[in-house]
């Protein structure tokens, strides 16, 4: 099924090539799929080009993570946090300094 979804978003892609949704949505297929690789391109791709795109920090920092690249997950939060205060969306700003305060070990429920 994900290949698919691959298929058809690559079809969309080829169609749309600025669209940051598609990239988003190709990365995030690639994840699922287990091809880190792909998916990092395709995030670290969406940061350069589209940098205001909010979504792309949190799931690029998240892969940070899992492929141990724990600083580079950190900064990437931090960006992302800066974005979504500038589009004054909390939701992702709220989401975004939860995942930064666990990468960075802070943890305000032992005060």
């Amino acid at each position: 099924m994900s290949n698919t979804r691959i298929s058809r978003l690559l079809e969309f892609l080829e169609n749309e090539p600025n669209d940051p949704f598609l990239n988003y949505a190709l990365a995030t297929e690639y994840v699922v799929l287990g091809e880190r690789a792909l998916a990092l391109t395709y995030f670290e791709d969406l940061i350069s080009k589209h940098p205001d795109y909010v979504g792309t920090y949190y799931h690029l920092g998240k892969l940070y993570e899992t492929l141990g690249r724990k600083e580079e997950a950190i900064t990437t939060y931090k960006n992302g946090i800066e974005v979504a205060n500038k589009q004054q969306n909390a939701h992702a700003r709220s989401e975004l300094q939860a995942v930064y305060q666990s990468a960075m070990g802070i943890d305000y429920e032992d005060d």
